[in-house]
């Protein structure tokens, strides 16, 4: 070990130990994510300047950072199966009214497609005003081998339909399920968690001590699981600080500079569309201000974390503590939107990519005979994405094998993914947050105290008083 990557890692471990101290004196959630998200940046950028790119330095201490970093992730995504099914159980338990069911459902669903419609639309402008094109660009080793695994995986993406996306839903091997073991096996997971529910209430009438006895069960199992999250999520200043720190330090300043245009019109894509969901909470009569402060930390860990699916128990323990949504639509969304209607993912990214592509083989990407089935096509290929890493780029594949453009070229800008994904990955959650803010208001089950409050429970069960 030398003396270089000794003084690396002390260096993280002073942070966080900074972190810890900070939480020990019950310094408020936000601002210790805010705090590890600052320093990761400031020490990320300070290992590549001293470094260099691709230094053997910063991809050694990248591993001990991995152990941190990925290793909060993992721990989340251990929850996220249990967590899905206590609480969908639970929150059918106390409804025990299947036409709110349906209607927390389509609430969701139909936000999450339409901001996703959205979405695609802004894509397609941010290209149009930044000029983006894949013309003229040029292949590295990487970009061109990258090419050829999409290639490889494009026959895949020319399978998925929409009769097989509802199938891949119905949970055939539920155990199999609650392992990840499939692209959707969250969902899966989700309606599995519904019949469970639905069959409970039947035999509340017909055997109501039997109905007591598992209601009972299914609240011990409740408490026990949230407890766990309330102990991941104590880690979370610590897993946004490393998450960063890795990402800054192995990223190259000169392929950001390359693709400078696509980095640009991307965020301003995303920045737009994050608006759009601000419009939208304005619209049902939130504030939008006290909205983003509350939703801040679970947007920095899916910022840094680039996992749509590993946010979902920050994300509903964000909605239910903060936002005062009910427990079983919170989840509904968090689940949901890790699937189906990803604003950033299956939005304005594979929008974007086909507007650049389509001039490579001679089409005109802004007039109406493409872009209405582009926009058509983005938000039915939406559904059933998967919430982690690399979903954006199997819907590229669908958007792209639907219009017979050539998908090789979404290999030119591997060099800059990680950049772009963090940012999608942002607002693929908040979209999510959205949808479940929009049908707890729309039906009437937003706590508005909750949300109004300024002293409130934090994400890792500290009392924070304003």
């Amino acid at each position: 070990m030398s003396i270089q990557l000794i003084l690396n890692l002390a260096i993280a471990l002073a942070v966080c130990v900074l972190l810890y101290v900070m939480q020990q004196r019950h310094v408020s959630f936000t601002k210790r994510v805010f705090t590890g998200l600052g320093l990761g940046i400031v020490l990320g950028a300070a290992f590549q300047a001293v470094y260099g790119n691709g230094a053997p330095v910063i991809a050694a201490t990248n591993e001990y950072l991995k152990v941190i970093g990925e290793g909060y992730v993992k721990l989340l995504q251990m929850v996220i199966m249990p967590l899905i099914m206590v609480s969908i159980i639970q929150a059918i338990l106390k409804l025990r009214d299947a036409s709110s069911l349906g209607k927390i459902s389509a609430l969701t669903i139909s936000t999450l497609m339409v901001t996703t419609a959205i979405a695609a639309s802004i894509g397609i402008l941010m290209a149009k005003l930044y000029g983006l094109s894949a013309v003229g660009l040029t292949s590295s080793a990487a970009e061109i081998a990258r090419g050829h695994y999409l290639e490889g995986k494009l026959s895949t993406a020319q399978q998925l339909s929409i009769p097989n996306m509802i199938l891949s839903f119905i949970p055939e091997n539920p155990f199999l399920d609650m392992t990840g073991t499939r692209n959707t096996s969250t969902i899966a997971v989700v309606v599995f968690s519904i019949f469970i529910g639905v069959s409970a209430t039947g035999i509340a009438g017909k055997k109501p001590e039997v109905f007591e006895s598992f209601s009972h069960f299914v609240h011990v199992a409740h408490v026990i699981v949230m407890r766990m999250v309330t102990l991941v999520l104590r880690l979370t200043p610590f897993g946004v600080f490393a998450l960063i720190t890795k990402v800054l330090a192995s990223s190259s300043l000169q392929d950001i500079l390359h693709l400078i245009g696509f980095v640009m019109a991307s965020y301003s894509a995303l920045l737009l569309m994050f608006g759009v969901h601000l419009l939208i909470i304005s619209g049902i009569g939130l504030n939008p201000v006290r909205y983003v402060k509350k939703i801040f930390p679970v947007l920095a860990f899916a910022f840094t974390s680039r996992t749509s699916a590993g946010s979902i128990p920050m994300s509903v323990q964000t909605q239910t503590g903060r936002l005062g949504t009910p427990e079983g639509i919170a989840n509904f969304a968090a689940s949901f939107g890790s699937m189906m209607g990803q604003n950033g993912c299956a939005g304005i990214y594979p929008a974007m990519l086909a507007v650049m592509i389509a001039p490579t083989v001679g089409i005109d990407p802004f007039t109406v005979d493409f872009l209405l089935p582009l926009i058509g096509i983005v938000t039915i290929g939406s559904v059933g994405v998967a919430g982690v890493g690399g979903g954006a780029t199997f819907a590229a594949l669908i958007v792209l094998s639907a219009l017979n453009l050539p998908v090789a070229l979404a290999g030119l800008l591997i060099s800059i993914e990680p950049l772009i994904d963090m940012g999608r990955t942002a607002l693929n959650v908040s979209g999510s947050i959205t949808a479940g803010t929009v049908a707890s208001r729309l039906l009437g089950q937003t706590d508005v105290q909750v949300f109004n409050s300024d002293a409130e429970v934090n994400l890792d069960g500290d009392q924070l008083v304003a």
